[in-house]
């Protein structure tokens, strides 16, 4: 006998369709969940001029200041990762973004350099899980055709973020102060975080064991038993661990160092850095969406994962290299500006195609703390790189002869970093050494 409702399939559970229109409504929240992520990285970099003159800071500390973000990112990322596989997702999103609003709240008043580098410490902290925690959610829900693109979505919220705040908090900070701009982050986030407790689906804080899979697209590795230390041994994870270094190398800059370098480097009128910083955000947006797009097509037309992912995460970021290597060889004018939007604009293909590159090997269950591990990783470029690139610019005899110097440097790591992982980082070979340590050596303790 038929059930009685229609929408009810045999065991009680709405059919797939309501799954998937569940998945993408998720996706936008997780969006302006990244959206918002991002655009609090920004507001100290688009306020790094009124920062150094309030707070006497020189290049070097300020990039000191920048890095600090970074400081305990890679902690969080591994310990707050870990925990929030225990708790649903309804909780663990609405409690990682009343963190970031706690962590905010100091800046919106006058403030010390001392309590400025402990927020950011601290946002940095609770900042850390973000990404793997939206990855794996995507993971869960959307089959691997669709993956890339529903991930590429949500990580279009990293340019969006940066691309709504450079004009607006700008503004904000140009006619208010740079506390301002962390006012109006905290209101949003407090927005963000009533409308998703309203939208969500109602769960317990402690993520209930029979439902655990409920609306998620069914797990093609559930089979798949490897004790998770062999995962780190794969020449895919090291491949992917070397593309998100370059791509975390290419977005701590942008964040930290972009709109000053316009300033200070390029000689543009602080008046129209807002909107010349967007500018790389925007090209962002279109690259990411059209590199996700782009690895699904070829997936479907049968094309290997390691064409779809590592090889075509891998090019990008060469091309993003060459830019930067370019842009620092011209004098400034618009042939320069273009190819400074193509290198930044390239980053975050890192963190959606190639992150969907693991999730065809991984097992479900695997997934967050592996991707934890990766952020770990690249975490360490947000911690180098705007320091570095500080210290340059100290030592240099100009400001835009430092800069030069430093994205050359940059420029050609992303190169070499991209080219190697992008060869490295093979879904298929990977897989098939999972299914063979899954026969020859059983059951992960």
């Amino acid at each position: 006998m038929p059930p009685s409702d229609p929408l009810l399939n045999r065991v009680g559970e709405r059919p797939r369709t309501r799954h998937r229109s569940t998945g993408w409504g998720l996706v936008l929240f997780l969006f302006l969940f990244f959206t918002l992520n991002f655009a609090d990285k920004a507001a100290v970099g688009l306020a790094s001029g009124q920062i150094r003159a309030d707070l006497g800071l020189t290049a070097g500390q300020y990039g000191l200041l920048s890095s600090a973000f970074f400081w305990l990112f890679a902690v969080g990322a591994v310990v707050l990762t870990a925990a929030l596989r225990k708790i649903s997702y309804t909780w663990g999103a609405g409690l990682l973004m009343c963190s970031w609003i706690l962590s905010m709240l100091p800046l919106t008043t006058p403030t010390t350099f001392g309590v400025l580098l402990a927020s950011r410490i601290a946002l940095g902290f609770f900042e850390g899980p973000a990404h793997a925690f939206c990855q794996s959610v995507i993971a869960d829900r959307f089959p691997p055709e669709r993956r890339a693109t529903a991930g590429a979505v949500v990580n279009a919220g990293s340019s969006i973020g940066p691309l709504l705040a450079a004009p607006g908090l700008t503004w904000v900070i140009v006619n208010w102060s740079w506390h301002g701009a962390f006012t109006v982050l905290v209101i949003a986030g407090a927005v963000w975080t009533i409308a998703w407790f309203c939208w969500a689906e109602r769960m317990p804080l402690r993520k209930p064991a029979d439902r655990a899979g409920a609306g998620s697209a069914p797990d093609p590795n559930g089979h798949l038993t490897v004790a998770f230390h062999r995962l780190l041994l794969l020449p895919s994870f090291w491949g992917l661990v070397l593309l998100s270094f370059a791509g975390y190398l290419i977005s701590s800059l942008k964040v930290a160092w972009l709109p000053a370098y316009l300033t200070e480097g390029l000689g543009y009128p602080a008046s129209t850095v807002g909107v010349l910083a967007a500018i790389p955000y925007a090209a962002a947006v279109v690259v990411l969406l059209s590199a996700g797009a782009l690895s699904g097509r070829l997936l479907r037309r049968g094309r290997s994962s390691h064409l779809a992912r590592g090889k075509l995460t891998g090019a990008y970021l060469v091309f993003g290299g060459l830019s930067m290597v370019a842009f620092t060889q011209l004098d400034p004018g618009p042939l320069q500006v273009v190819l400074v939007v193509l290198a930044f604009s390239v980053n975050s293909v890192a963190f959606s195609v190639a992150f969907a590159g693991a999730s065809d090997f991984l097992p479900a269950h695997q997934r967050v703390a592996f991707f934890g591990c990766i952020i770990a990783a690249y975490s360490v470029a947000g911690i180098l790189a705007p320091y570095g690139l500080g210290l340059i610019v100290d030592q240099s005899a100009t400001p835009a002869q430092g800069y030069s110097t430093g994205f050359l440097v940059v420029g050609l790591i992303v190169c070499a970093l991209g080219a190697l992982g992008g060869a490295m980082l093979n879904p298929e070979r990977a897989r098939a050494e999972l299914e063979r340590l899954t026969t020859t050596c059983g059951s992960a303790k």
